[in-house]
């Protein structure tokens, strides 16, 4: 490379850099009119750039590091017995959960607290070969504690914004926590508003009830606590910062949280006729995957003239750079999360002994929702924030001593979309070290012949109860991300759609955006996939669902319910509540695209409205 172009990529980095550190957001840089004029501007066309125009990272070993595990947050009886216990946390003793603010807190007063602050840490270790690193994460830590929540025990964390103000590398100072996909009244979703400031914090309710608690129906709701068919078990937590989203997901905002119920109870050794006993303790382990980009000095980068998705050369799990992680020769239970922000993952795994792996996933949940059987599959492709739990039984696929690399198989050179090729061997991701056998305690989702054990039963689809039909069209113009050729706006009256609560309906997802694709989520209630493209989903799709993706020019249905939420007599101390009942949103999770703002507003209004 010729010094002139080495000196426009370093010039050009430093002010993608200063960009960021100043806070600019992408409608920021829409409004300085950068988009058509940025890579001529920046000169990032040379051999130090990816596909992308992203630098490119320095070299570092695989598998030099361990990967972590998050610790498992703990909560407390009361916000009184955290404050006596915490003082240096800075809150007040007088400070206190106001029950007015929460819908249905009378009914489902909180039994258990948390206290999770958001925090700045400079000394993040995320690969022995790079620099320490400066993240915002939930106490400080990427991914965040573990919230072990149970149906039947209602629960209030407050999100504390410990955040220092000012300039920083990327991202912006301002917290509001969306726990994805959990039934949650409006005010404790974290949907796109009600960010607050450094020192100030958020009360978040979650009823630890299933979606149709409010239903006189015995078969759906058979205890109060509503259907138990619509139970979650793997959720994960995220910064829903406008505008802002990517930059602090990318910077640390991200966590897990882990939902137990009567079916998966979290402990294999219950044997109890109800409990699946799938792996636990050490052996249910949560994985998020996340790209990342560094500069030349090693140091975290972010590009703010990034428009199209942000694909990088640095693949980190649990924040860590191609980590091993030592197991056991016995079943193990992974909680996976594709922490984005654009590439959608294809995982293959491959024993260095013996050669790549036959049907070795064993996948038995979709977006935090048990299947009814599990799936056996050779391979499993993961859009940005679905949700996968799969079981690898290390007895079955190696024998001590052996090392099982896990790749992502799936050429992706930018944020437009695969390119259908299967990369040999692939980019690793983590090598897991297969050491002895050791008592395995829980029992296999398959019987003895071979055929799938029952997981969690479905509800049933009742087409009768559909009042209405929509069409959102995911498209791409005026170098903007819309739905229905709509940029969002949070504003009172930009919904795209008022719908009665306790109805159903049928949406149309379609991708009207050329040769883009988008992995839609969708707030509040799972969905079901009718058809993609006219024809049935497969199997590992039928289930319960949040994430959808949208391949390029796909067309697909999806049944939804609408139940519980909110109350029309919601009168909160709080009056950025009220403002806020009722509204939820639908928005493509390449989180760039989020920002940049493929993303609408929809309320549900009572029966009555």
């Amino acid at each position: 490379m010729s010094k002139k172009n080495y000196d426009a990529i370093q010039w050009a980095i430093r002010f993608r850099r200063e960009m960021a550190r100043h806070q600019v957001s992408r409608r920021d840089v829409m409004k300085l009119g950068a988009v058509g004029t940025s890579a001529a501007l920046l000169g990032l066309d040379g051999p130090a750039a990816n596909a992308d125009n992203t630098p490119v990272s320095p070299p570092t070993t695989p598998f030099l590091d361990e990967m972590p595990l998050p610790e498992t947050l703990q909560p407390f009886s009361s916000p009184a017995q955290f404050v006596a216990e915490h003082p240096e946390r800075g809150l007040a003793p007088t400070d206190a959960v106001v029950a007015n603010d929460h819908q249905y807190y009378g009914r489902f007063p909180a039994q258990k607290f948390y206290y999770l602050p958001v925090d700045q840490v400079t000394d993040f270790k995320c690969h022995g070969q790079l620099p320490l690193q400066t993240v915002w994460g939930y106490e400080g830590y990427y991914p965040g504690p573990t919230i072990d929540a149970r149906y039947g025990e209602p629960i209030v964390v407050r999100i504390h914004n410990r955040l220092p103000t000012g300039p920083s590398n990327f991202g912006i100072p301002q917290v509001i926590t969306h726990l994805h996909n959990f039934h949650s009244a409006s005010e404790s979703d974290g949907g796109p508003w009600g960010y607050y400031n450094s020192g100030y914090y958020r009360d978040h309710h979650y009823t630890m009830a299933r979606a149709g608690f409010t239903s006189n129906d015995p078969s759906i709701n058979p205890d109060g606590w509503g259907d138990p068919r619509e139970s979650l078990g793997t959720l994960f937590y995220h910064s829903h910062r406008p505008d802002f989203t990517t930059q602090n997901v990318y910077k640390g905002q991200l966590g897990f949280c882990r939902v137990f119920d009567e079916v998966d109870a979290g402990n294999e050794l219950l044997d109890d006729g109800k409990n699946l006993r799938l792996p636990s303790g050490k052996y249910d382990v949560p994985m998020a995957f996340a790209d990342k980009v560094f500069d030349s000095d090693g140091i975290m980068f972010f590009d703010p003239f990034n428009f199209d998705g942000i694909i990088s050369d640095k693949p980190t799990v649990n924040g860590v750079v191609q980590p091993f992680f030592n197991v056991d020769c016995r079943r193990y239970r992974f909680r996976t999360v594709n922490g984005g922000p654009s590439r959608i993952m294809r995982y293959y795994l491959y024993n260095t002994r013996t050669g790549w792996l036959r049907d070795p996933f064993q996948l038995i949940a979709n977006d935090g929702n048990l299947l009814p059987f599990a799936v056996r599959r050779g391979s499993i492709v993961q859009a940005v924030a679905e949700r996968m739990d799969f079981i690898l039984d290390f007895s079955q696929l190696g024998q001590p001593g052996d090392e099982i690399i896990m790749y992502n198989r799936g050429e992706q050179v930018d944020g437009r979309k695969p390119t259908g090729k299967l990369l040999t061997p692939g980019i690793p991701l983590v090598k897991f070290k297969v050491g002895s056998y050791v008592t395995d305690n829980s029992r296999s989702v398959w019987n003895s012949d071979g055929s799938p054990r029952p997981l969690r039963e479905l509800p049933p689809i009742n087409l009768n109860e559909v009042v209405a039909q929509r069409t959102f069209k995911f498209n791409r113009g005026n170098g903007k991300w819309t739905i229905n050729s709509q940029v969002f706006n949070p504003s009172i009256g930009s919904t795209q759609a008022r719908i009665k609560r306790n109805t159903a309906e049928i949406w149309t997802l379609e991708n009207s955006s050329g040769g883009w694709v988008h992995p839609v989520h969708i707030h509040f209630e799972e969905h079901r996939i009718l058809s993609r493209n006219g024809f049935q989903p497969p199997v590992w799709e039928r289930g319960r669902k949040d994430v959808t993706l949208l391949g390029r020019g796909e067309r697909v249905k999806i049944f939804m319910r609408f139940r519980d939420f909110p109350q029309s007599d919601f009168q909160p101390t709080n009056t950025s509540y009220k403002a806020e009942a009722g509204r939820y949103v639908t928005h493509c999770h390449n989180t760039v695209h989020e920002d940049h703002a493929m993303m609408n507003r929809w309320d549900i209004v009572p029966e009555d409205a």
